[in-house]
């Protein structure tokens, strides 16, 4: 059996040109070269492992799809009831003649979410029709609020 040899890099002085470590040799035998074989090849393997999950899990994600929740929301009726409207404290109209248009509860992400009032401008011959739940079937829609005419 031959023995591996693995020689350092010799290093010279600038000036001298005399080897700085001195042209250390070292020999290996054979059950630390098969170590080191073994050490390299092992890592090898856990580097294209985790390539390849990583791959196979960016693929299974992409491929993700959200599906909204068809036991609360169904063809635009809500399965959950409204909660009670919020009480708003508004002050002083910024301008005579604006509106306020009260907030109401809007059907978001699966879930009942609070849109605040604001005041808005009087549109000439209208007034204001409020956001309403409305009952229908087993669960509840919404009536967007409007400007009517009157």
């Amino acid at each position: 059996m031959q023995a591996v040899v693995i020689r350092k890099r010799r290093r010279h002085s600038s000036r001298s040109g005399v080897p700085v470590n001195g042209g250390v040799r070292r020999t290996l035998g054979h059950d630390q070269v098969l170590q080191h074989v073994v050490t390299v090849m092992n890592q090898r393997k856990w580097l294209s492992a985790s390539l390849a999950s990583g791959l196979v899990l960016s693929m299974a994600m992409s491929g993700c799809v959200v599906v909204p929740d068809q036991r609360h929301y169904a063809d635009g009726v809500v399965m959950v009831a409204p909660p009670p409207p919020r009480v708003e404290v508004y002050g002083v109209a910024p301008s005579p003649g604006y509106v306020w248009i009260g907030g109401y509860w809007n059907w978001v992400g699966g879930r009942h979410e609070w849109v605040g009032g604001h005041w808005d401008a009087p549109h000439a011959g209208h007034h204001w029709v409020a956001h309403q739940w409305v009952r229908q079937g087993d669960g509840w829609r919404m009536r967007p609020g409007h400007w009517a005419r009157g």
